[in-house]
């Protein structure tokens, strides 16, 4: 009776107020039944809620896409700023989903290595070009190549803005008097950066020198021909070749050696 009873899908119990399912229904039979009494005929109950839940989380469609310009949707001639956004716009799409999201990095951090591994056989290839052109230069090419070196940018700028400022307060005293202080003040700085340089101060007085005669000279020949029209009119010859003797020492302490 008691199984007839459990087994009705109407029975309803006054203690839960609601209707058994049917999977708790079939449940309950099978431990009640005699029949079934024997552990050896138990099996095993399953219900939807043994189930793997996924929800309504959407998949990457390219997920299994071997090409990763493919898998991310984006062209082979694409640029990081694009590759980055496809990365982030499929990953705010598809969050949520594990093995979407593996499928979206791997893709993405194979594109930085490709990336990488470019620049840096572009750069070597452009060392080795440079490198080739100047083994095949004539030889009074490679004596003058000799003589300069690249610093580091720090010093480029600090001395840059030495000699800027050598030439802003020329500029500012000009009505007042010509230049003269200025540039010897420049052409010491000058000798004192090569002589820190190539340890002989012989030889830093002469470049030093040499390039400001050349500056000089360069001023005087070149200052001339700029129109009028574009020099203000209290700057006189005297200043403007001071700017350009102040930008030949420049260059000389810092890329000569």
């Amino acid at each position: 009776m008691a199984s007839f009873l459990l087994s009705n899908a109407s029975l309803s119990s006054p203690f839960l107020h609601q209707k058994l399912t049917k999977c708790e229904q079939r449940s309950t039979t099978m431990l009640y039944s005699p029949i079934l009494r024997n552990p050896r005929n138990l099996t095993s109950v399953k219900c939807a809620v043994d189930a793997t839940y996924e929800g309504n989380i959407p998949k990457f469609p390219r997920m299994n896409v071997w090409d990763p310009y493919k898998r991310l949707g984006v062209s082979p001639y694409a640029s990081e700023e694009e590759v980055w956004s496809s990365r982030n716009f499929l990953l705010e799409q598809y969050a949520g989903h594990e093995r979407s999201e593996e499928s979206i990095e791997a893709a993405f951090e194979k594109l930085l290595m490709t990336s990488f591994r470019e620049r840096k056989k572009t750069k070597i290839n452009l060392k080795n070009r440079l490198k080739k052109k100047v083994d095949e230069s004539p030889p009074w090419v490679k004596n003058l190549l000799n003589f300069v070196e690249l610093p580091p940018v720090e010093v480029i700028f600090r001395r840059l803005f030495l000699f800027a400022f050598m030439g802003g307060w020329s500029i500012m005293n000009s009505a007042e008097g010509g230049p003269a202080f200025q540039v010897a003040v420049s052409l010491a700085a000058c000798i004192y950066f090569l002589n820190e340089k190539t340890k002989n101060l012989g030889r830093a007085f002469i470049i030093g020198l040499g390039s400001l005669a050349a500056g000089w000279v360069c001023g005087s020949i070149f200052v001339p021909m700029i129109p009028t029209v574009l020099i203000h009119p209290t700057w006189t010859l005297e200043l403007l070749t001071s700017l350009v003797a102040y930008l030949f020492l420049f260059v000389a302490c810092t890329f000569l050696k």
